[in-house]
């Protein structure tokens, strides 16, 4: 599980991320923010060419896997706002308190082990009045998709990096400190059991 973690897995999911109505999601969310931004579990880079250079004046993406980092396709040096990659994840963050205007995660909280720590971390890196944007997968509002969801739960945390079908995505911004001040939701392509989509704004309760 070493190798497939290490090499199988981030080709795998870098591929599945590509996909263009994931784009179009992104592309919701991502253009809001602003000033000095942490992009947690910033993966292959894919959120990158939908930052605004007018509104972000530093980017900051954290991932534990510098593997799937080395999948970006994006020149940072071209980008019109500083950037930096630092190997890190989200439950400890190198990365002074009150530092960021905006934390965004995008496709990242079903795989956190540790969403009360994860959540102490952006809270205390985010400044006052700084907001966190959220673009995730999670639990489908059907009972019977949520059922399905729970039977295929653990053999898709096996082979997908521990990513959790069953996540309640507003109950766990909420539930952490957080208060949603935008909020939609739907499926993204078609009715299957990882494709109902949570996206976002939220800020520090």
């Amino acid at each position: 599980m070493i190798l497939y973690d290490r090499f199988i897995y981030p080709v795998a999911m870098d591929s599945v991320c590509r996909r263009p109505h994931l784009g179009r999601e992104r592309a919701r969310v991502i253009p809001r923010a602003r000033g000095a931004v942490l992009e947690v579990g910033i993966g292959s880079g894919l959120n990158l060419p939908f930052y605004s250079g007018e509104r972000v004046s530093h980017l900051t993406g954290i991932d534990p896997s510098e593997h799937a980092w080395r999948k970006n396709r994006v020149d940072t040096a071209s980008l019109r706002f500083g950037f930096e990659f630092i190997r890190a994840s989200a439950g400890s963050l190198p990365l002074p308190e009150e530092s960021f205007d905006t934390v965004v995660t995008t496709f990242t909280l079903c795989t956190v082990p540790d969403i009360p720590l994860a959540f102490s971390e952006i809270r205390r890196v985010l400044k006052a009045g700084g907001i966190l944007l959220f673009c995730e997968h999670g639990k489908a509002p059907e009972p019977a998709m949520q059922s399905w969801q729970r039977v295929v739960n653990p053999l898709w945390q096996l082979v997908s990096g521990g990513c959790h079908l069953t996540r309640d995505i507003p109950g766990i911004v909420t539930g952490n400190g957080f208060k949603i001040t935008w909020l939609g939701s739907g499926y993204s392509d078609r009715r299957s059991i990882g494709g109902f989509h949570y996206w976002g704004e939220a800020k520090k309760a």
